[in-house]
């Protein structure tokens, strides 16, 4: 009986502030399950729409440049980097074509999040493989690439631009919820690594003739990106399971 009186004192109406009597109940404009107000979401789904196209627009040309760099200099490790831009544009393009999805239906938006984290893991291991094969054809066949300085100022404006790019991306994601987001970031920092690896040879290469340093210190990224891919491909099943 007691349990009976409390549910119907909680549906009595109450007088507001400005005296009109409402029944109590859940505020229609919080999104209890984002944790933020309708109109945050779409002003966080569209900063999140704009850093990835950002990433896209970026990622074309850093890949365009950092290969025309590796065709003139002979550099493999320029040519894992120009091939990790066009990589980071498809997951870029894969996280659009997500948040359009939210925009448009969200009924859809969880679905479209599967599908998201499941390319964006598949992204991982393709760039992993590509640096991998590289690097190795560059160690065992001894090619000795030259100096190249668009190269290095390249991966050093990427060192300056893609952190922070990665850290508005995670804060967009946490907020959100969004797991393709914040997976999306982290393959962005997968970038800023391979970026200062790059640097960190092509540096060597020019200074002290050391060939072999660009490609040898390619192949320390690859473990970072199989596990990223892991991640991203296992956040995928859990929301297979339990969605």
């Amino acid at each position: 009986m007691a349990d009976g009186r409390a549910d119907g004192l909680a549906q009595l109406p109450v007088a507001d502030r400005s005296g009109h009597r409402r029944t109590p109940g859940p505020d229609p404009v919080v999104n209890v399950t984002a944790g933020v107000t309708p109109s945050r979401r779409e002003q966080l789904l569209r900063r999140a729409l704009w850093l990835a196209m950002f990433t896209v627009a970026w990622n074309l040309a850093e890949g365009a440049i950092a290969l025309t760099a590796a065709a003139l200099a002979g550099s493999k490790a320029l040519i894992g980097f120009g091939v990790d831009s066009f990589v980071e544009s498809t997951s870029a393009a894969v996280l659009v074509w997500r948040l359009r999805v939210e925009q448009v239906d969200p009924e859809r938006a969880e679905r479209a999040e599967r599908w998201a984290l499941r390319l964006i893991g598949i992204a991982f291991f393709a760039l992993a493989l590509l640096v991998g094969v590289e690097s190795i054809r560059a160690l065992i066949g001894g090619v000795r690439p030259d100096t190249s300085i668009v190269g290095i100022v390249l991966t050093t404006v990427s060192l300056v631009v893609m952190p922070v790019l990665a850290r508005a991306k995670r804060r967009v994601g946490v907020e959100l919820g969004t797991r393709s987001i914040t997976a999306d970031s982290q393959q962005t920092m997968a970038c800023v690594y391979l970026s200062a690896i790059v640097l960190v040879g092509l540096s060597l290469n020019a200074l002290f003739g050391w060939w072999w340093a660009d490609p040898l210190a390619a192949l320390l990224v690859v473990a970072f990106l199989v596990h990223e891919g892991r991640e991203a491909l296992e956040a995928e099943h859990v929301d297979d399971c339990c969605g």
